[in-house]
């Protein structure tokens, strides 16, 4: 073996070994990507996802909007914010703060140009998830080990 492959060898190995053992020790000070509260059965869950697992999920919020539908002002939202459960009941992330999210059902009368009016749901202003929305659900319903 060369001198040249075996410095490149041995330095690789110190680097591993450095990397290696800062990441051990940053993972006991690192808080979870994800915690649920499922309060006490009567409210829907609460997540709060840590600022990069919030990064990596690449989340995108838009807030519910006032549209003139119909002739009259109606709630909408973009319709990637609507998720459909197994039952066919219909909801939406809200982001009423920071990193917290709570699943909150919605009622679509129809779909416009993109855009689902609802009869039913948070009020104007309200920001809503319209990427990694089907990521928070999954997490809320347990895929992969979440509960």
């Amino acid at each position: 073996m060369t001198n040249v492959v075996r410095s490149v060898l041995v330095l690789g190995v110190i680097g591993l070994a450095i990397g290696c053992g800062g990441a051990s020790g940053d993972t006991a000070a690192t808080p979870p990507a994800l915690t649920i509260d499922e309060g006490d059965g009567s409210t829907v869950s609460r997540l709060t996802l840590s600022e990069r697992a919030a990064e990596r999920l690449g989340i995108a919020t838009a807030a519910v909007a006032m549209e003139r539908v119909g002739g009259r002002d109606r709630p909408v939202i973009p319709y990637a914010a609507l998720l459909y459960d197994a039952e066919g009941a219909t909801w939406t992330y809200v982001n009423p703060e920071g990193l917290l999210f709570m699943r909150v059902p919605v009622t679509v009368e129809q779909i416009v140009s993109g855009l689902a009016v609802l009869s039913d749901g948070p009020p104007a202003g309200t920001l809503v998830v319209t990427v990694g929305g089907a990521e928070l659900y999954g997490a809320d319903q347990g895929v992969g080990g979440g509960h």
